[in-house]
């Protein structure tokens, strides 16, 4: 269950908190790419923690300085 102070996000507090879509989020989702999720009945919630683990498991790019 959520730590008691973590407030569970929807779908779409996902997408806004990301600047992406809804359809997105839901991609990400049912092709099992995205962030943990909960099912709550019918519900889908995200725990703010999975959303930051996930984050942070993304590959980074962008330049490097090879010289240094």
């Amino acid at each position: 269950m959520a730590e008691d102070n973590e407030l569970l996000l929807t779908e779409r507090d996902v997408a806004k908190l990301l600047r992406v879509s809804l359809a997105a989020v839901r991609k990400w989702r049912l092709q099992e790419r995205g962030p943990k999720y909960l099912k709550i009945g019918s519900l889908v919630r995200y725990r703010r923690s999975d959303l930051d683990v996930w984050l942070t498991s993304l590959p980074t790019g962008g330049a490097t300085d090879r010289n240094g």
